[in-house]
């Protein structure tokens, strides 16, 4: 195969290949793109960005859902050498906001989902700029708007028009360092930043995880496009592979446990990318093992997965579950139990932690000081051509000179040189000088068989400097006969037995539900800021 120097550069391999065969399957709209379809789509919309005014380098914006319409965008935006910005197409008005200014995005793409959203965003930022200079409107241009899926107001495009610019083939730009992706973190513990990936970064991943033996994703696989686009997980840890090794992947806009089921089974797929709240549904419902039956993998990402979920899913389903450990700058992939070296050794069926490092991936686990550690846990450092080239704008926060990087992320590399996660270094708890990891008291508070979820986070205390509080969600209580004081005193008698003074939390709250971002993780910074709030006495 040809090297791809621009990712859109995948889909011409492809296109020329095997043009006949499916690339995309949208089953919201019902729409089916072989890869020579595809091919054309995406030089009719590049041509069509360029007509809009867009030059390489500038950024073109989408808060879109999962179907044939982002991933013509974000394609498209590549092959004309624009630079992508995908958002959360959930965010709140004043989150696209920030993110368009901040991006200094030309075009925002909108579907009916988000077109009344992103109007207010557009919007909203223009009032903002009506009072700037000249010089601030010049850096932070107000977006034009298109619109897919609904009428197009005065001075806005329909996208179908840029889509229908003419198919003449466009070369893509041959440097894989240009900028290909801004991609918004998820902000659960702190302000979203832009991270900038070049073309190199998502190549380079998509070419390490396809290097794994067995690789995860083959030329021959159904994939289920169902977790977020906008997400590194979804975008390059899953249509990345798809582009990579020409498979099929069959796009669903939202998970329904019961109808997501039936399209697994409907479109035979074989290759199943999920987040872990995906698992938790499924595992032990009743038809899954049937429905699943044509599955071979499924591969679970974007946030820690519970052993024992992960053996239930196993037992009731039949299909072998893999997972890893990845950030949005390393793009994703860092490590995969496919990975692992202790099962490639034959001393481990399973991994104890996520999996060893992918090909052409490095990881260090070191102290405070610097000193490389072992069998110990430190923050885990990575180096690899995978790596971000530091946050929008001018590259701050990226890896040093040696090409390492601190993920601020807390683990420890195994004998066999497999790495367990510990914790989140921002999360971890300082009280009274001595080291906190939520995710050792979670461990415990989980124990109990009234708890369903729990999620411990740090707040400011003037005595100790920091206390440790816990949010807790209850089982079903099918007599209703354990109040929530009831379960506080059991979560604080059981933590006083099992761990240390200065490891107790401080607050217990009962709540109905844990806040999540889009790819199920425990949204830690929003549940940060009600413990302050409880803490100050304004709840």
């Amino acid at each position: 195969m040809a090297r791809a120097v621009n990712v859109a550069d995948l889909v011409r391999i492809h296109a020329q290949d095997r043009p006949d065969d499916v690339a995309v399957v949208d089953v919201p709209q019902g729409t089916t793109l072989t890869w020579s379809l595809l091919d054309e789509r995406v030089d009719s919309l590049a041509n069509g960005l360029s007509a809009a005014g867009l030059v390489a380098g500038q950024r073109v914006a989408f808060a879109l859902v999962n179907g044939a319409t982002l991933v013509t965008t974000y394609l498209a935006a590549a092959r004309a050498g624009v630079v992508a910005v995908p958002m959360n197409p959930r965010s709140a008005t004043g989150e696209l906001v920030r993110m368009l200014a901040d991006s200094s995005s030309r075009l925002v793409v909108a579907d009916a989902t988000t077109a009344t959203s992103v109007r207010s965003a557009v919007g909203g930022l223009q009032d903002a700029l009506e009072g700037a200079d000249a010089q601030l409107r010049r850096r932070n241009p107000v977006p034009v708007l298109a619109v897919d899926g609904v009428r197009a107001l005065p001075g806005e495009h329909r996208f179908d028009d840029l889509a229908a610019a003419t198919d003449r083939r466009v070369v893509s730009p041959g440097d894989r360092e240009n900028l290909a992706v801004v991609l918004y973190t998820s902000g659960t513990s702190g302000r979203p930043r832009g991270a900038m990936l070049s073309h190199r970064a998502l190549l380079s991943n998509i070419d390490q995880v396809a290097s794994i033996e067995p690789a995860p994703t083959r030329g021959d696989d159904v994939v289920l496009g169902m977790l977020p686009l906008f997400h590194i997980y979804g975008l390059n840890a899953v249509l990345g592979q798809v582009l990579a090794q020409g498979a099929r992947i069959v796009l669903v806009d939202r998970f329904d446990a019961d109808q997501t089921l039936r399209d697994v089974a409907g479109h035979a797929v074989t290759n199943l990318p999920l987040a872990p709240p995906v698992v938790a549904a499924w595992a032990g419902l009743p038809a899954a093992a049937e429905l699943l039956s044509g599955v071979r993998i499924v591969l679970s990402g974007a946030a820690p997965l519970d052993p024992d979920l992960r053996r239930l899913f196993v037992e009731t389903s039949g299909v072998p579950v893999e997972h890893g450990y990845g950030l949005t700058e390393t793009a994703p992939v860092v490590t995969s139990t496919l990975s692992s070296r202790a099962r490639a050794a034959g001393r481990r069926a399973e991994p104890a932690g996520v999996g060893g490092p992918v090909p052409g991936v490095e990881i260090q686990v070191r102290d405070a000081a610097g000193s490389v550690l072992l069998d110990d846990p430190g923050q885990i450092w990575v180096r690899g051509d995978n790596l971000f080239s530091g946050y929008w704008p001018d590259g701050q926060g990226g890896p040093g000179s040696d090409g390492w990087w601190a993920t601020g992320d807390v683990g420890l590399v195994d004998r066999d040189g497999d790495l367990v996660l510990v914790d989140r270094l921002r999360e971890l708890v300082v009280v009274n000088g001595f080291n906190v990891y939520p995710t050792e008291v979670e461990e415990v508070v989980a124990e109990l068989p009234e708890i369903a979820q729990v999620a411990v986070v740090g707040a400011p205390d003037e005595t100790t400097g920091e206390a440790v509080v816990a949010f807790v969600v209850g089982t079903a209580d099918e007599d209703g006969t354990t109040t929530p004081a009831e379960l506080v005193d059991l979560v604080r008698a059981h933590c006083e037995h099992r761990l240390a003074r200065y490891k107790l939390p401080r607050e217990i709250t009962v709540v109905e539900g844990l806040p999540h971002s889009a790819t199920g993780k425990v949204a830690k910074g929003r549940l940060r800021a009600q413990a302050r709030r409880a803490l100050l006495g304004l709840t």
